[in-house]
């Protein structure tokens, strides 16, 4: 228990990390969500120092939680304390030994067959830490979903978080035989605008023209939220995909998928943990790091796992 002379008031960590996280997510759903608890614990722990500190620092409605005034001046003091003492434990703990929670985003496409095991291992050599891991294709707000880190993979795009590569991700533009039967290979960026891209949005595809990269916008008709789905829309014949080794390379061996515009490969991308910036950080995100690298820096996972 953090103790504070303030008359006879006793300000519990766990009740200012409650604070921190509803103020954050907005809302007491959300924040239990975030911290693995009810949101009846939730409730009480902010009532209790609500009544400790004498003032209210939420404004609730059906909608979520607003800070109040006194709220968003305590709120920037409880997140500094509780990140000092979240440093202090970390100081005293026995080295390699992890406590607390770890929340991570991880994407859909790759992470519950590739990043997934890497997850469990680390679970399992730190029995006193708790991992809560989202996966989706959705790129999340680490700060404000009150993530930890993120494994992120492709190309990064500029932003005040901070990255450290973790492995290398390789690609190809594949199509289906009946696609390339029907409707011709493209040899050069420019026949590609004629065909039909299987896309997730209105991203940019780069090549490799020699030692040059080239960026041009495809066009197409079939578009989803993850790789997978792509590779399989690709297989049906709906068009050329631009899609990493470790979801495709099935599909290449057993002749479903073709690849296309061999002399322009894609660039080699990346794996990547990103984190919210900060001087240091938390050693269970770098522990989760350097398993990563420990594990995609081994053959044969740089082959199957990631490229």
């Amino acid at each position: 228990m953090l103790c504070r002379e303030t008359g006879n008031t006793e300000l519990d960590i766990e009740e200012l990390r409650t604070f921190v996280e509803v103020a954050d997510a907005g809302g007491v759903s959300p924040a239990a969500l975030r911290l693995g608890v009810s949101k009846s614990i939730v409730s009480r722990r902010l009532l209790r120092l609500e009544a400790e500190l004498g003032v209210q620092l939420l404004a609730r409605s059906t909608r979520g939680a607003a800070l109040t005034e006194a709220g968003a001046t305590f709120r920037d003091y409880a997140a500094r304390v509780c990140a000092e003492i979240d440093v202090a434990r970390e100081t005293i703990l026995p080295e390699g030994d992890l406590r607390g929670r770890l929340r991570v985003s991880a994407p859909l496409s790759l992470g519950p067959t590739h990043f997934a095991p890497v997850l469990a291992d680390m679970a399992r050599r730190h029995p006193q830490l708790h991992i809560q891991t989202c996966y989706s294709d959705r790129f999340v707000d680490l700060i404000a979903e009150g993530f930890d880190c993120a494994i992120r993979v492709g190309y990064l795009q500029d932003s005040n978080l901070i990255a450290r590569r973790v492995g290398p991700i390789y690609g190809k533009l594949l199509a289906s035989p009946d696609y390339i039967k029907a409707n011709g290979a493209p040899e050069t960026p420019e026949e590609l605008v004629d065909h039909q891209a299987l896309m997730q949005g209105t991203e940019a595809w780069q090549v490799m023209d020699g030692d040059k990269i080239v960026t041009f916008r495809p066009q197409g008709r079939f578009k989803a939220d993850n790789a997978p789905a792509l590779a399989a829309a690709a297989a049906a014949g709906l068009g050329i995909a631009y899609l990493p080794d470790c979801v495709t390379h099935g599909y290449v061996a057993s002749g479903a998928l073709v690849p296309v515009m061999t002399r322009y490969p894609p660039p080699e991308a990346g794996a990547y943990v990103v984190r919210p910036p900060g001087q240091h950080p938390a050693r269970k995100v770098r522990v989760l790091t350097e398993l990563l690298i420990e594990y995609f820096g081994q053959p044969p996972h740089l082959a199957v796992a990631v490229g």
